[in-house]
């Protein structure tokens, strides 16, 4: 077994593990804390497959900024369980169907992923997804388009700092 299979089966191992904790946990900001142990093992899966700009992406957005963005709201919904609605029946039942037909699905892709086990995924090369390649695309080929763009957002910047700066 090498190394990255090692590695693909331990940031797997963390993904589900830590997928199942974000459920069961009873604490809501716990719950959060392990969807980004979450993102960073799938950030993991993306660096073995050679997209690294994906990965950081993944980690910057989601595992940065909207992570945050849901421990603020979190924390301040003040949730416990004497404000937490009670489940009726319907949803669990819900729950349960939803849940149900996720496995279905799941256990319908490990079958045919078994089927194809002698075949490998061909790429034309080794270098997709690398951010050299992403760089050199956008500093040739889009050069125009980055310019504007980068404009715009400076003017997103100042706009925002007039409308929140007070009188």
């Amino acid at each position: 077994m090498s190394t990255t299979e090692i590695l693909f089966f331990f940031l797997s191992a963390l993904a589900v593990f830590s997928a199942i904790m974000v459920l069961v946990s009873k604490n809501p900001v716990h719950s959060v804390l392990w969807l980004i142990a979450v993102f960073f093992a799938i950030s993991g899966h993306y660096v073995l497959m050679n997209a690294q700009f994906l990965a950081i992406v993944n980690l910057i957005v989601y595992a940065g900024a909207i992570m945050v963005l849901f421990l603020f709201v979190i924390m301040l919904m003040n949730l416990n369980a004497e404000t937490e609605p009670q489940k009726h029946i319907w949803m669990k039942l819900a729950g349960v169907i939803s849940g149900g037909c996720l496995l279905l699905m799941l256990i319908s892709l490990v079958r045919q992923a078994i089927e194809m086990n002698g075949r490998k995924v061909m790429m034309a090369d080794g270098n997709i997804g690398l951010i050299k390649n992403l760089g050199k695309a956008l500093f040739t080929d889009y050069v125009v388009p980055f310019e504007i763009t980068s404009v715009l957002f400076l003017s997103a910047m100042v706009g925002a700092v007039v409308i929140g700066k007070k009188n």
